[in-house]
Order: C-alpha cells, then sequence, then structure tokens
C-alpha cells in the first residue's frame, strides 16, 4: 500500500485565515469611518453605494492573492468577486470560518455595519444604470450609444433606423456642428421615438481644454490633373474635366476628376471640338479637348499630367481666362526618431510647413491651441501627437517654445497636421475641465439633454464647477458623465466618483482614446478594468466607449479584435459606437454581440493585486 501523507491540522488553518479576514474587514471599517465627511456629503441614493467603495478601496489596498490561494485550497470564496458588496462578501467567508473553527473568544468580530449585501449590490446597480440611462432593451442588459454624424440634423430616416436597430441613447458631440443642427437631430429623435414607440436618452458631450496642434499655413494652390494609367505608364483613359461658371457652379452631372470654374461668358465661347491649351504649373505645354458643351458647364478631356495655379491661363478660341478656384491643400510635418520639432506660440512661419521633412538641425515648428500649458512643462517629460501615432521627449523649455525631440514615429516618417491632438502625460497642467465656449454650450445642453459629459475631467473641482454652473443657468441639474480619458483623471477617479456621487444620478465613460496614449498603450487593458471595477464598487454605470466596431463603421469589415472588444463590452453597462458610414449596420451586429453575450457573461472574477489608484483617498492612509 503506498504510504499515508500526514496532513497539517485543519483547524489551524481556518484559525490563520480568520485572524487575516478579522483583520481586512477592521481596516474596512475603519477606512469608512475615516471618510465619514466624505460619505456624509453623498446623495441618498448613493450612500450605501459610497460605503461600498471605500470598503473596496480599502480591501484592495491589500495584495490579496497569497490569501485568495489559501481561501480556494480549502474550499471558500476567494473574494474574487467583492466588487459590488464588498463587506458583506468578507463577512460571509467569516461566517463560514467562525462554523468550521469557532474561536474562543468571537464577541466582537463581526460588529454590524451598513453596507450592500449580496442582493442589494446588483439592485442598486441595475438602479443607477436605468435611472441615467434608460431601461435595457428585453434582450440584452447592456445599452448602446451612438455618436450623431451631421448627417443626421438631415437625415430623418437614419435617426430612425438607428433607433429602430437598437440605440438606446443619442450622443451629440458639441466640439462638432452647432445648435441649430444639434436641435434637429432632437427633433428626428423624438419623431422616431413617437412612430417606434421606443425610448431613447439624449448624452451631450462639452468639447474641454483639448489641446490641438495649429498654425500650419496651407500648402500651395497647386490642382495635380492626371489621366488613368497602366502599371507600364500608358495611357488608358484621359482625365475628365467638368467646366463651369463661376457665377452659378454646378455639381458634375457625373463622376469627374476634378472640376474647374470659369468666367461665364468664356465657357459660353466654347463648342465641342474645340482646343483649349495652356501652360502649367512646370512649363509644359498641355491642352484640353471639349467633349460637350450647355449651359450648365461642358466637358474636357486632358491626355497628359498638368499641374494648375490660379494663375495658369487657358487660351481659348477667341480669348483666355484663368480659374476662379484651385483649392490648397492641407499642409503637413514629416517627422522622424529623431528629428527636432519646436511647438511655439507665436504663429509659424510660413516657411516651416511646406509639407516637408524635419530635420534634426532645422527643427520644425508647429504651434499649440493653449500655449499657456509651456509654463508647466519640464524637460524629461512625454509628449504625444495625433492619438499616439507620434511620441517624443521635452528636451527644453523656453519662453514662447518647447524643444521636443522625437523618439516614436515609423522610420519613413509619420506625417503631424494641424488639428491634432496633443497629450502630455507626465505633466501637470491647471486646465479646468470647462471652458468658456463649453459655458455657452451649456445653456443649450441644459435645456435639451438627459446627461451632460464632462470631457477631460481631472479633479473634483471640475465636477464641482459644472454641477454650480448648471445651477446658475437656472434649469435642470442634468446627471454627470465623468470622461475619463486622461491619467490624471485616472488616478483621481475614487475622488471623482465620490464627488459625482453627491448628485442623484452620475455615470463613467472609458474615454479609451485619450487614455491608451496618457497611460501607455500596453497599460490600456489594466487601466480599464481598474475603472469597471471601481465603478462597480461604487454601484455606477460604465459607457464603454472608443474605437468599438470601428472598422465596420467607417465602411469596411470588422476585424476579429474588433469583434472580441465589442463583446467584452457586455461587462459595462452601455457601448459607445462612433459614426461612420456604416454606423447603422454596427449598431444592429453590436445588439447581435450584446444579445449573445448576455447568456455567457455578467462582469467577471479575478485576482486581486494591490490596485494602485487604491491610496488616492488620504484617508485611506491616515491623513487628515
Amino acid at each position: 500500500m503506498p504510504e499515508l501523507i500526514s496532513l497539517p491540522s485543519v483547524d489551524t488553518e481556518y484559525a490563520a485565515l480568520l485572524v487575516q479576514l478579522a483583520a481586512l474587514r477592521h481596516d474596512m471599517v475603519r477606512a469608512a469611518a475615516q471618510a465619514m465627511n466624505r460619505l456624509e456629503a453623498v446623495h441618498p441614493n448613493f450612500w450605501l453605494s459610497a460605503h461600498n467603495l471605500v470598503h473596496y478601496l480599502a480591501l484592495r489596498q491589500h495584495d490579496l492573492r497569497p490569501l485568495q490561494q489559501q481561501l480556494a485550497t480549502v474550499g471558500l470564496s476567494s473574494l474574487g468577486r467583492a466588487e459590488g458588496h464588498a463587506l458583506a462578501t468578507v463577512d460571509a467567508v467569516l461566517a463560514a470560518l467562525l462554523e468550521l473553527a469557532p474561536p474562543t473568544d468571537p464577541v466582537g468580530l463581526l460588529p454590524p455595519y451598513p453596507a450592500p449585501d449580496f442582493r442589494s449590490g446588483p439592485r442598486l446597480l441595475a438602479e443607477h444604470s436605468d435611472a441615467l440611462l434608460g431601461p435595457p432593451r428585453p434582450a440584452r442588459d447592456v445599452r448602446i450609444m451612438v455618436t450623431m454624424p451631421s448627417q443626421a440634423a438631415t437625415d430623418y430616416p437614419l435617426v430612425r433606423e438607428l433607433l429602430r436597430q437598437g440605440m438606446d441613447c443619442m450622443r451629440i458631440n458639441c466640439a462638432h456642428d452647432e445648435p441649430t443642427a444639434w436641435r434637429r437631430m432632437i427633433q428626428h429623435l423624438r419623431r422616431a421615438e413617437q412612430e417606434l414607440g421606443l425610448s431613447c436618452r439624449v448624452s451631450m458631450d462639452l468639447a474641454g481644454p483639448k489641446l490641438r496642434t495649429t498654425g500650419l499655413p496651407p500648402g500651395p494652390a497647386v490642382l495635380q490633373l492626371q489621366p488613368e494609367r497602366d502599371a507600364y505608364g500608358r495611357v488608358l483613359a484621359p482625365a475628365r474635366l467638368w467646366l463651369t461658371a463661376r457665377e452659378q457652379p454646378q455639381d458634375a452631372p457625373t463622376a469627374a476628376t476634378a472640376t474647374l470654374e470659369f468666367p461665364a461668358a468664356w465657357l459660353r465661347k466654347l463648342h465641342p471640338g474645340d482646343v483649349v491649351s495652356f501652360v502649367d504649373a512646370r512649363g509644359a505645354r498641355r491642352v484640353l479637348l471639349m467633349q460637350g458643351a450647355s449651359e450648365r458647364g461642358g466637358w474636357a478631356y486632358l491626355f497628359k499630367t498638368a499641374y494648375i495655379t490660379p494663375h495658369t491661363r487657358f487660351k481659348g478660341p477667341t480669348s483666355t481666362a484663368t480659374v476662379h478656384q484651385v483649392p490648397c491643400p492641407e499642409s503637413y510635418l514629416l517627422l522622424r526618431p529623431g528629428d527636432a520639432l519646436w511647438l511655439t506660440t507665436p504663429p509659424v512661419p510660413p516657411a516651416s510647413a511646406s509639407g516637408g521633412t524635419a530635420g534634426s538641425t532645422a527643427p520644425a515648428l508647429i504651434g499649440c491651441t493653449l500655449p499657456e500649458v509651456f509654463d508647466h512643462v519640464k524637460p524629461g517629460e512625454r509628449i504625444w501627437f495625433d492619438d499616439g501615432k507620434i511620441g517624443g521627449i521635452v528636451e527644453r523649455v523656453e519662453p514662447g517654445a518647447v524643444h521636443v525631440r522625437i523618439t516614436q514615429a515609423r522610420e519613413l516618417g509619420e506625417k503631424l497636421r494641424n488639428d491634432k491632438g496633443i497629450n502630455l502625460p507626465d505633466s501637470q497642467l491647471p486646465l479646468g475641465a470647462l471652458t468658456a465656449e463649453d459655458r455657452e454650450h451649456l445653456a443649450f445642453v441644459v435645456q435639451h439633454a438627459d446627461m451632460v459629459a464632462l470631457s477631460f475631467v481631472s479633479s473634483p473641482d471640475d465636477v464641482s464647477q459644472l454641477q454650480d454652473h448648471m445651477v446658475q443657468l437656472g434649469g435642470r441639474v442634468l446627471p454627470i458623465l465623468l470622461k475619463i480619458e486622461t491619467r490624471r483623471g485616472f488616478d483621481q477617479l475614487p475622488a471623482l466618483l465620490l464627488r459625482a456621487m453627491q448628485a442623484s444620478s452620475c455615470g463613467v465613460m472609458i474615454a479609451r482614446g485619450d487614455l491608451a496614449v496618457e497611460c501607455g498603450f500596453e497599460r490600456l487593458a489594466e487601466v480599464q478594468e481598474e475603472i469597471l471595477w471601481l465603478c462597480e464598487a461604487a454601484h455606477v454605470p460604465v459607457i464603454w466607449a472608443t474605437q468599438v466596431l470601428e472598422s465596420l463603421a467607417r465602411g469596411g469589415m470588422p476585424s476579429r479584435a474588433e469583434i472580441t472588444d465589442a463583446a467584452m463590452g457586455d461587462r459595462a453597462e452601455c457601448v459607445m459606437l462612433n459614426k461612420g458610414p456604416r454606423v447603422v449596420e454596427a449598431v444592429r451586429i453590436l445588439d447581435d454581440i450584446l444579445q449573445r453575450m448576455a447568456d455567457h457573461q455578467h462582469k467577471k472574477s479575478a485576482l486581486l493585486r494591490s490596485l494602485h489608484v487604491a491610496h488616492a483617498l488620504p484617508e485611506l492612509n491616515g491623513e487628515p
């Protein structure tokens, strides 16, 4: 017979676990007592939820992985689903241990404390989600939010179809369009609600203090025209040009290579078969062959490549004319690793923005929309451009300029244009979340929206300022969506939640675009997990946003990774889609994915290491 293995006393192991859990519970209750000033300030709707958030933060200050393993070894809960009812979870395990290994003096081990239990925790989250986002559709628990394109202001069938396919919340971004268009979008939604018998909330995003590139002057006004050629350079079809009157320009009746505007009197003298000659910008002689003409305009064929400027003179059978307008292309800087780039306060000199390359000896120059941040940027800090496509390190700061060395870009170069985002994740920027433009837009928002999204929120004061301004407007005080899109906003999330919970309703949007740049793409998965856990502990609904089914919405096919990402959105209370030509199909597919996932997944169990943001509240660390 095999030799029997002697096991350690199970009672001894139970007793050790009992001591550890009792110490954890003591820390959780003490943390709530220390944070009582903040807890007493929350709205009654969130009273239990705020206590649970502080309990959870105190729990997650510890690395619980060894304890989890020990609990699992003896067949007890490993605390992996404690988010919605942190104290009740610990109490349940303690109660089991008390039955298995009763201590000699159990008095005072489990003093009563107000906290959500296993039933009330999920119920509170559901109630808060319904209050903010409206009730979910029958077949799924997760709502769908859709960002409106400008087209929604003039295309009622589009809004109606989005609602029919599954849209639960219309998102209007105040950074685009204007109040007249926003009003029409909402009117279309209300009409569709009446026709379909469905309901849909309206969320409006305040743009916030977005740092962007600016100042690059437009490129030269040159229009390149070329015929269609095969792989050997032989002409397959001429360039087909639509010539129209500048006084009353008409769109080309069919697809054209380009449209050129000329004086109507000059065009009336042209007839089919006429030849129009000109010398292009390179000095090359070229001809246009007229193929048709009418009061609206005429067709002309070009058989050789030509470059046209506003100064190019076209000679017809009786007279000459110039093109009314040649569009100026958008200029850019081509940046490679090692290049020098200066962010400047004054306007960029025209010579700096020819669409060429930056060199390591002659730095490229580009402006910044908020140059006041220069005073708060330090050498050695990171800087990112255009959603993280280009990265660099600040080398020097001087009055009116920040000197940057490019460290991240494609070897062949990455184009940097005007109006591209700038992220400074290491810099402490004193920018309030509300701009003067946001305050102007807020007057419309409080009258027409169901919730307002606060972009680039980074401190509880930002939330207070928005609340105060809504009160000053004398209208409704809307629920606030905290858009977590900066590193500072993520670090301050516990304090932001407790401040937002002073209202009767609130929510959080994980704005994964800027957040990935700020925290590092490699950390995004970890960061969004922490946000989900904290919001579940606070019973605050979460909106999973940015690039969900992006390829599909923009007109292509969704990637496998995008389908998986959309399915993971089932762990939030709402998933947001961005606008695109195929956004209706994206809503339909997302609705199907979420219905399927509703049968397979609800939230998540996890290994509980020490949580970075658990240290964000001073009260938890014994500080006054």
